[in-house]
């Protein structure tokens, strides 16, 4: 299992990174929920990319019906969209 420090060096964009380590505890429960995403990705043997990230966050807010768990779901995929350039 990855350490927190590798889950920020495995981050495919460093701004988003740096996003979250300057966040503290203020984005704990949005880092926690974006490692357990990023871990299944790389155990699935998928590439680790934001479209990859993204793809995942999408279907766990469809399949959950926790309130609050979908809002920390929604806070984490607005962080990740808007840290992600555009495709040119």
């Amino acid at each position: 299992m990855l350490q927190t420090s590798d889950f920020y060096e495995e981050l495919p964009n460093p701004t988003l990174a740096s996003f979250f380590r300057s966040a503290g505890n203020v984005l704990a429960e949005e880092w926690a929920l974006l490692e357990s995403v990023m871990s299944a990705i790389l155990e699935a043997k998928e590439p680790l990319t934001n479209k990859a990230i993204i793809l995942r966050l999408i279907h766990k807010i469809e399949s959950t019906h926790d309130v609050v768990q979908a809002d920390i779901i929604r806070k984490t995929l607005e962080i990740i969209v808007d840290h992600t350039q555009d495709d040119l």
